[in-house]
């Protein structure tokens, strides 16, 4: 049989790996990295994943990739301009420290609304 992701995550699963521990192991599978190496490889040349964007965003995920590709989609529309900062939203969830840029947000609300 063929080893894939799932079936090399569920592999440890089985065996009581879960949340931390489960990464954990998951890093030091020698196979398993190579498999999500290749996958991440693929994906990035499917969705077109410039430099600086991998060096932004996490994109550890297939849905990553996927919201990815959408977020550049939209901008060839005509978006309103509440569209447009829901785009940027969406793509900040992306990023590692996804955090500051929902305060960021938030914090040009607060004082929109003063």
């Amino acid at each position: 049989m063929k080893k894939s992701l799932d079936t090399t995550a569920e592999f440890y699963i089985q065996r009581g790996y879960t949340g931390q521990k489960l990464r954990e192991v998951l890093e030091g599978d020698l196979e398993y990295q190579k498999l999500i190496k290749n996958k991440r490889k693929k994906l990035s040349e499917e969705t077109k994943v410039s430099k600086k964007e991998k060096a932004k965003y996490v994109l550890s995920a297939d849905k990553d990739f996927e919201i990815l590709k959408k977020c550049k989609l939209l901008p060839k529309k005509k978006l309103s301009n509440a569209d447009k900062e829901l785009v940027i939203l969406i793509k900040a969830q992306l990023e590692d420290d996804w955090r500051k840029p929902l305060i960021k947000i938030l914090n040009n609300l607060l004082k929109k609304y003063k």
